[in-house]
């Protein structure tokens, strides 16, 4: 999971979508000459399948603020280059924190010893896009450190304001702007620029000796003037406050077989966790998925349709284009409970005789990219979370999920339910604690008896990992009942 080739150079061209005619490139920054590199690139390239040069600026500010006091405040600035030569399966990278001719021209040297004596033929390169979507924004830029630190105490201040039980406010801002430019064998040079921003709450609140937590976030791929009006950070306050009252009055939650049903929009990470990482093109083409050699195979119940979107304007996993500079599209996965596809970069499409999909990612420069998800969903029914509850003799509510793990060559997972309720007949009763959900996916997509019409994406808070990289993502879904899935729980 960790791919090009040219025997000539091509005229030089530019994605008219990413590329301002004033904005100098990374190159040209460094003092660079774009020809030369390109005549390294192709040097490199020669009888290989695919590859390129990823070059990358990024600045990232990060803003903790905890128990009354700012905790931490960190600024980082970075760039490289990496560099990528694929032949058949095999595949050298290097990469550098210097962007130089002659750290590009050592790259060079070392990424293609991947060919030895391979003999290759040059894939097609992606198409161009003028598509945009998301600005340049720059949230380290602004609003400015005095004006962050200013607001994070506000927030704390407001917070402990809300109610005498809260004995601890964390409140964060993150955000970052990555500048990423894509040479390909064929000329061309492929920009995009990228923000990121994001704001959580935390609070913990207390009552006879015992403590409980409820968080709230939201972000996305814009400044941070979206997240800080009063009326969005406030509301993240309110929703993590209430959160943690619910779960201070949870009971302990019995185990066992049940129906459950699952609330929309963050929820989404069970499928991206026990169905999003099965459907990724490198596990299929290894054959180490629970999916490998299903498509066109009835892998879910009818009405089951998943998709990958990498073209959600603003949202936290889209991108204009993915790290290969392939633009990202709307894949569908699964339709009506049958699967229809993969996700994947341009390698494994190469080898599985199949077209990218734009799902090619990287966590950065020092790292080679690998099919993963952007924004992954399920869309909407047309039942209402209310006729879910109501045909539920005994079960569980999951309102919201916490962390969880999945294995991918069988799909067995397990999750945490950060807030959560019982269900007896027919009848939200008492919330619960301790609560998980186990089980695998290909199996509970067969056991989907509801699917609701509150379809709802996440309020931009994720981060996937996989091989070591994180990247940013969005999941979304509408609420949902599943039949006989397995609920751990801690009471005795």
């Amino acid at each position: 999971m960790d791919w090009w080739v040219t025997t000539a150079l091509a005229i030089p061209t530019f994605n008219a979508m990413s590329l301002p005619a004033l904005a100098p490139s990374l190159l040209d920054a460094a003092g660079v000459e774009t020809d030369r590199a390109r005549s390294i690139l192709a040097d490199a390239l020669k009888d290989a399948d695919d590859g390129e040069l990823f070059l990358e600026h990024s600045e990232s500010e990060a803003f903790v603020f905890d128990d009354g006091r700012l905790k931490t405040a960190s600024y980082d600035s970075g760039e490289g280059f990496g560099l990528r030569v694929v032949a058949g399966e095999t595949a050298g990278y290097a990469h550098a924190s210097e962007i130089s001719e002659a750290a590009i021209g050592r790259a060079a040297d070392s990424a293609r010893l991947a060919k030895r004596g391979y003999s290759g033929v040059a894939a097609e390169g992606p198409r161009s896009t003028n598509i945009r979507l998301y600005g340049e924004d720059n949230p380290v830029a602004s609003p400015g450190f005095s004006e962050k630190v200013a607001l994070l105490q506000e927030i704390d201040a407001f917070a402990r304001a809300r109610d005498s039980r809260i004995v601890q406010v964390t409140a964060s801002m993150a955000g970052e702007r990555r500048v990423v430019e894509i040479l390909r064998a064929d000329g061309r040079l492929v920009r995009d620029v990228r923000p990121l921003s994001r704001v959580n709450v935390q609070v913990v609140v207390e009552k006879d000796g015992r403590r409980e937590t409820g968080t709230s976030g939201a972000g996305g791929r814009a400044g941070f003037e979206t997240w800080i009006t009063p009326e969005s950070w406030q509301g993240q306050v309110d929703e993590a406050l209430r959160q943690a009252l619910v779960n201070l009055e949870a009971i302990d939650c019995p185990a066992g077989e049940m129906d459950v049903v699952i609330g929309p929009g963050w929820n989404g990470v069970l499928l991206h966790e026990a169905v999003g990482h099965g459907l990724e093109g490198d596990f299929n083409r290894k054959g180490i998925s629970a999916f490998s050699g299903r498509v066109g195979e009835r892998v879910a119940a009818p009405g089951v349709t998943v998709v990958d979107d990498g073209t959600l304007p603003g949202r936290r996993g889209s991108l204009t284009v993915d790290d290969e500079g392939t633009p990202t599209e709307r894949t569908v996965l699964i339709e009506d409970g049958i699967l229809t596809g993969y996700m994947h970069d341009r390698q494994s499409a190469r080898l599985m005789d199949l077209t990218p999909t734009g799902n090619a990612r990287r966590q950065s420069y020092a790292h080679m990219p690998m099919p993963r998800m952007t924004n992954t969903v399920m869309l909407g029914g047309h039942h209402t979370l209310d006729e879910m509850i109501a045909s539920t003799r005994r079960g569980l509510y999951c309102a919201s999920l916490g962390g969880g793990q999945v294995d991918i060559t069988n799909g067995k997972f397990v999750f945490q339910c950060t807030e959560a309720y019982l269900i007896e007949d027919g009848r939200i009763t008492h919330p619960v604690k301790g609560a998980t959900l186990i089980g695998d996916g290909p199996s509970a997509l067969t056991r989907v008896t509801m699917i609701g019409n509150d379809f709802a994406l996440d309020p931009g808070i994720g981060v996937c990992g996989k091989g070591g990289q994180g990247v940013p993502v969005g999941v979304g879904q509408p609420s949902l009942k599943i039949t006989g899935l397995t609920v751990g729980g801690t009471a005795v």
